[in-house]
């Protein structure tokens, strides 16, 4: 047998609306939000997106430790009741994962196949994490703070522990929370148990779980999840640019009652209510979200958001007649980006922010 940690598979090409075992897998592993959920302001943990790079780190909060170490002046480190006794906030902050919606490219990255599922809105409860850098004070040579769990795994042949960097610059400008807890309660260990960042605005592949060190660094981060991966590329030899902030997107709860497998949906002929939620990245506000049945669009109203980092719910009611459809959804933001009806292509299907399109009979 082939050892795949020295010998990794090169990843086969895809093929779209068919996926394999181990696609299957990680799909098994992993999980979407349920549409049904865009009700509510606030995602129920259980029904929170979920994405698992290797395995849940099963962490003792009495014992678990973080550490400031690198090129801080003042290094040091932190138990989880030193950590809960400092300022306490809870901020709601939309988070989505950077290859949300890679199912919808073509051709596809081989990847976990995502839908449009991988989003979620919580309500965050930690401390600030600035005022931690500066008591930590990094020496006048850093470059970069490098956050790191303690999921450690193999990609590609790459043995590494997760990890992600900021910049002293974006640290400066993103209000990124050290949280330890998620809707009211302790998180959950697949969501990061005891202890985690969270970077309001960005995708969720910053806000790094099971984090056990913070280090600074005089020189830029070259950790796989860094440089290897979560960049725009157009082709293999692409550098690429880094993922960053979310793009603009909008989702609908798909209307009436679905069809088991095909969750095409049957909803009676007359006024029917259309809600669902937008977002996008660092904290910008949703202008205007417009719904649309067989591309005639109108626009929806807007109701008002829970914080600057969370989704605003939208409504609208739509007169429907007999006959099939294709509802969609587009939302623009105060930059006046607009998502595309086709999808943005990318190597590895990330930021895929095209408009949501649900299949519906109306029955008289």
């Amino acid at each position: 047998m082939n050892n795949p940690f020295t010998n990794p598979p090169i990843k086969p090409d895809t093929q779209d609306g068919h996926y394999d075992h181990a696609e299957l897998g990680l799909a098994n592993r992993n999980s979407g939000t349920l549409l049904e959920t865009l009700a509510l302001d606030i995602t129920p943990s259980g029904a929170h997106y979920l994405l698992t790079h290797f395995d849940t780190p099963i962490l003792d909060p009495n014992i678990h430790r973080l550490q400031f170490e690198g090129a801080f002046a003042n290094p040091f480190e932190m138990n989880m009741n030193q950590i809960r006794s400092l300022p306490q906030i809870t901020i709601p902050v939309t988070l989505e994962c950077a290859g949300n919606g890679r199912a919808g490219l073509s051709p596809r990255r081989y990847s976990m196949p995502w839908g449009v599922e991988a989003v979620g809105t919580s309500e965050w409860i930690g401390t600030p994490l600035a005022p931690l850098i500066a008591q930590a004070s990094p020496k006048s040579d850093v470059v970069e703070i490098s956050f790191t769990g303690a999921d450690y795994g193999y990609d590609d042949g790459v043995g590494h522990y997760f990890g992600r960097s900021l910049t002293l610059d974006q640290l400066g400008t993103l209000d990124v929370i050290l949280a330890y807890g998620m809707n009211g309660q302790p998180l959950l260990p697949q969501h990061g148990a005891p202890l985690r960042i969270v970077v309001p605005g960005w995708y969720g592949m910053a806000s790094v779980k099971w984090l056990d060190r913070i280090g600074a660094l005089t020189q830029p981060y070259d950790g796989y999840q860094q440089i290897r991966t979560y960049r725009f590329k157009e082709s293999a030899e692409d550098e690429g640019r880094p993922v960053t902030h979310i793009r603009v997107k909008s989702l609908m709860v798909p209307p009436g009652v679905p069809d088991w497998l095909s969750r095409v949906r049957c909803v009676e002929a007359g006024d029917v209510h259309i809600q669902g939620r937008a977002w996008s990245g660092l904290g910008r506000t949703i202008t205007k979200v417009e719904f649309a049945a067989n591309g005639t669009w109108q626009e929806a109203k807007l109701k008002e958001r829970k914080g600057k980092f969370a989704w605003t719910g939208w409504e609208h009611t739509w007169s429907a007649e007999p006959g099939k459809y294709v509802l969609q959804c587009r939302a623009t933001d105060e930059t006046g980006a607009i998502q595309p009806i086709n999808p943005p292509w990318d190597l590895s299907g990330f930021g895929n922010n095209a408009v949501q399109s649900v299949r519906v009979f109306v029955k008289a």
